[in-house]
């Protein structure tokens, strides 16, 4: 297994206890990073070597969480940015049979949500003849919107905003639905990060559909609108998390597989010279 940087990733979950939640958050993007660091091939290693080296980086961790940064780094590209960050495929007048069928049209008319968001910057971190600089900021977005595309909640519900609108009590505290899925479960394990990414590796080996955002859209909406998700009651009973934290753990773990297989096909050509 590649050299994996945890002092970096404790540091960055230290750094934002107290931020407005984000898809999975600090910690969870942080974990896909690294599953995806374990599976890329030589030839996308050397180009995300090459990018990440920009900044002085070395590794994919350390950008996992760039583009929730946005707000307070770069305000004009974090408004602009900010619809990339998810889908609203749900559509609660619709039984769940015919539920999450992604829609260009209907669901991303002006290619403002995350499934376009992965095809387009894919597009840019893939053609070398971008200046290096912009193909590492596309590096950034892939890493991370493939992350945000297999939250739940990122491609649910549009009217209650993908569960944040849902206030929760869990583990004595405030909260919502949608933080709940991001990192409040998470939490639960109390685990260090290092055994937290061991226990991901060790999961049941996904089926892959490393190219296809659309369905990890669709997939992604199919969990979120399932029967029990969504909480009878505010005060979240541990029965909840005993049933739904193996359903966030398989995601974290398929979304780390997807990001490095799509690196490994985006990144298949030589390095720049």
């Amino acid at each position: 297994m590649k050299r994996l940087l945890f002092p970096v990733l404790a540091g960055m979950l230290s750094s934002v206890i107290a931020t407005p939640v984000m898809a999975w958050g600090v910690q969870g993007h942080g974990l896909i990073a690294e599953v995806a660091q374990t599976r890329l091939s030589p030839q996308a290693q050397r180009q995300v070597n090459e990018l990440l080296a920009l900044e002085g980086h070395q590794q994919l961790v350390e950008i996992a969480s760039w583009a929730d940064q946005l707000r307070e780094r770069d305000p004009d590209l974090g408004r602009r940015s900010a619809s990339w960050h998810y889908i609203n495929l749900a559509e609660p007048q619709l039984p769940a049979e015919q539920n999450c069928r992604y829609q260009p049209e209907r669901h991303c008319h002006q290619r403002d949500c995350v499934v376009a968001a992965i095809e387009d910057q894919g597009k840019r971190l893939a053609d070398t003849s971008l200046p290096a600089a912009q193909r590492l900021q596309a590096l950034k977005f892939v890493v991370h919107f493939v992350g945000d595309i297999h939250q739940p909640m990122h491609a649910g519900y549009g009217h209650d905003k993908g569960g944040n609108n849902l206030q929760v009590q869990y583990a004595g505290r405030g909260s919502n639905l949608h933080a709940l899925w991001d990192s409040g479960m998470l939490r639960s394990r109390r685990w260090n990060n290092t055994d937290y990414l061991q226990h991901l590796l060790e999961l049941p080996a996904p089926s892959l559909n490393p190219d296809q955002p659309q369905q990890w859209a669709e997939n992604s909406c199919r969990i979120a609108i399932a029967e029990g998700v969504y909480p009878q009651r505010r005060q979240i009973a541990a029965a909840y998390v005993q049933q739904h934290l193996p359903q966030i753990e398989q995601q974290l773990r398929l979304a780390g597989e997807h990001l490095g297989a799509l690196l490994n096909q985006l990144l298949a050509g030589p390095a720049s010279p």
